[in-house]
């Protein structure tokens, strides 16, 4: 690990992992936090808890499909999603740079109110700070917020088991596909949107008639190859996916092909990796296509018990690779 922070270590990769264990995990160390879930699970009288936090320093802060402010509720909601919770309640705070025009504030603040009306969440509590001309760019934003998980769903990482069949809800690397274009300039012409969206009633759904999914975690930095390394990683298994079955728009491949990236390692911000005994993946399947966002749900691969802790991809030529974590961040302030 260097000694000086880069853009790397907020990658979501490697660099990440190596901060959060040496740095973090020590001087914080507690059986909750050392869980690596997106969201906590905390016990209280009554019931369990789900608290996350989240901060959001993407640019540009409007992009085709949604803004920092849309992002930051959205993805909040995400994780506390990922537990199995109902989203209760937010909080946000706001770093502002001194000469932030005050229109573009309060079209990220509306933005914000109008996403957490639709998600059924309130924001009840926030902070704002002003710093000077240089010291931010422009503003950056922190939320955090608390769900419910409903009784006997016991959701996380640590639970895949050998045999489980492993969904995504939709296609991958729209997010950072649409901020790639937006903010490179490039002379591409492609319909791309971010999939910036809530997915806890998309979740809710499934839960409602499957109640033993092990696992849901949303493919955000580092996308769908850092997710799978984690909970690998976390459950002490092994990951096949297959190529042929994981969906990308033409379009996102283009670009990738174009550019010499790899969509498994773009970043999503409205797509969820589930996995739950194989037995029970047709049904939820079937329930996920039901939802717009989920439409283009399927079954990309299994959990193995060997090779632990390792991802591999069956390519289209049948061959076999390892699905390695990101060690650099091919496009930084992506979330």
């Amino acid at each position: 690990m260097t000694e000086r922070i880069t853009l790397a270590h907020g990658s979501g990769g490697k660099l990440t992992r190596q901060l959060i264990e040496r740095i973090f995990y020590p001087h914080f160390a507690n059986e909750i936090l050392q869980t690596g879930d997106d969201a906590a699970q905390i016990t209280v009288s009554g019931g369990t808890l789900a608290y996350t936090t989240d901060s959001f320093v993407i640019t540009p802060l409007f992009f085709k499909g949604g803004d920092i402010g849309k992002l930051a509720v959205c993805g909040t909601v995400n994780d506390l999603a990922t537990s199995g919770a109902r989203p209760l309640a937010l909080s946000c705070g706001f770093i502002l740079e001194e000469g932030l025009d005050i229109g573009r504030l309060e079209r990220i603040v509306a933005s914000m109110a109008e996403t957490a009306r639709n998600c059924g969440v309130r924001i009840v509590t926030g902070d704002t700070k002003v710093v000077p001309k240089g010291a931010a760019d422009q503003i950056f934003i922190n939320t955090s917020g608390i769900g419910i998980i409903p009784e006997g769903c016991q959701i996380s990482a640590s639970r895949a088991r050998p045999g489980d069949a492993v969904i995504i809800t939709g296609t991958l690397g729209d997010h950072g596909a649409a901020i790639l274009l937006e903010r490179e300039e490039l002379n591409i012409t492609a319909e791309i949107a971010s999939d910036c969206a809530p997915l806890h009633h998309l979740v809710s759904r499934v839960l409602a008639e499957v109640r033993d999914i092990h696992v849901l975690r949303d493919p955000t930095r580092g996308g769908l190859a850092s997710t799978l390394n984690e909970i690998a990683e976390q459950s002490g298994t092994g990951i096949l996916i297959w190529e042929k079955e994981i969906p990308v728009r033409p379009e996102v491949r283009g670009i990738c092909e174009m550019l010499g990236m790899d969509p498994l390692y773009l970043a999503n911000e409205g797509k969820m990796v589930m996995i739950l005994p194989e037995e029970s993946a047709g049904k939820a399947v079937e329930l996920l296509r039901r939802d717009p966002l989920g439409k283009d749900a399927r079954i990309i691969g299994r959990v193995l018990r060997e090779p632990a802790r390792k991802v591999l991809l069956e390519t289209v030529a049948g061959t076999k690779r390892i699905v390695d974590m990101p060690v650099g961040d091919p496009l930084p302030r992506i979330c």
